[in-house]
């Protein structure tokens, strides 16, 4: 069992250090909300004062940041100042590739490995164990950091170099969307034609429009228990979260001028539903918006 630093306990963050805990870890948290910080403490981690103090005396690191900007900082102001020799760096947040394999130079300049390692499954995902790992770094770091990321997730897979990582999560995300709002797009319109959407969802989850975002997280209620839409769209996965991983996308498909007129498209959508004051609800709710439902 490893000693592990974990910096950032959000709502992914928090239940992702908690099964470290059960897995037999030794966990020593930080996070700006005291809460979340005793949140791990009641389910058996330890808590740090600074994320300085989180990365000294470790055998790993995992950080769960909301964007680039913080995942630089704490790098670059705690975490490569503290940590001791040999201590293996996992970042979990998604980010832009550049600032990913900024960081992970930063690390390989002082001697220390690093993989970024976005995630994808969201809250439910978090809490059940059952993350896939997208992981970019050296097949060195990658076995090292196995046994730590198979007590949070189910799929692990090593994408390649560092930033891959991230460069596939971004290329996931934009699927989910695009997929997403076709679902939206294709039951709202079938409300409009009179037509049963249970009856279309038993045809087309056999049929091919099946996808992901019909079968597990469908945006009408009722027909998949496992859907934020059961929940009034509380977010599993955020309008806002979707917004960010988006711009990432579009920001990465202009950097090597990949066509993605879809993602562009999708990207405009969910600013549109989160300029309405959306954030917080949960990305399939972008139903309601296609509905002409109005703000809810």
């Amino acid at each position: 069992m490893a000693t592990i630093g974990f910096i950032g306990l959000g709502n992914m963050g928090l239940p992702m250090a908690i099964n470290l805990v059960k897995a037999g870890h030794a966990v020593r948290g930080f996070d700006l909300s005291s809460d979340q910080m005793n949140a791990l403490k009641d389910s058996g981690g330890e808590i740090a004062g600074s994320a300085a103090e989180c990365a000294e005396s470790v055998e790993v690191v995992v950080t769960m940041l909301p964007a680039g900007p913080q995942v630089k900082a704490v790098y670059g102001e705690s975490i490569l100042a503290k940590v001791a020799e040999g201590t293996l760096l996992i970042d979990c947040s998604t980010i832009d590739v550049a600032t990913a394999r900024e960081v992970a130079g930063q690390a390989a300049e002082k001697g220390l490995e690093m993989i970024d390692a976005p995630v994808s499954g969201g809250t439910t995902g978090a809490e059940a164990g059952t993350l896939t790992f997208m992981v970019g770094g050296s097949e060195a770091a990658f076995e090292r950091a196995k046994p730590i990321l198979e007590a949070m997730g189910k799929t692990i897979v090593l994408t390649g170099d560092s930033g891959t990582g991230q460069a596939a999560k971004v290329c996931n995300n934009m699927m989910l969307a695009i997929n997403m709002i076709g679902q939206c797009e294709a039951f709202a319109m079938a409300e409009k034609l009179g037509l049963d959407t249970a009856k279309l969802f038993a045809i087309s989850a056999k049929s091919s429009g099946q996808s992901w975002a019909m079968t597990t997280y469908c945006p009408v209620p009722g027909l998949v228990e496992t859907a934020a839409s059961n929940r009034g769209f509380k977010p599993g996965f955020s309008a806002a979260m979707m917004l960010k991983d988006l711009g990432l996308s579009q920001d990465a498909a202009e950097q090597v001028h990949a066509q993605t007129p879809l993602g562009a498209e999708a990207l405009q959508l969910f600013r549109d539903f989160v300029d309405r004051g959306n954030a917080d609800v949960d990305f399939s709710g972008i139903i309601n918006m296609i509905r002409g439902d109005g703000d809810f």
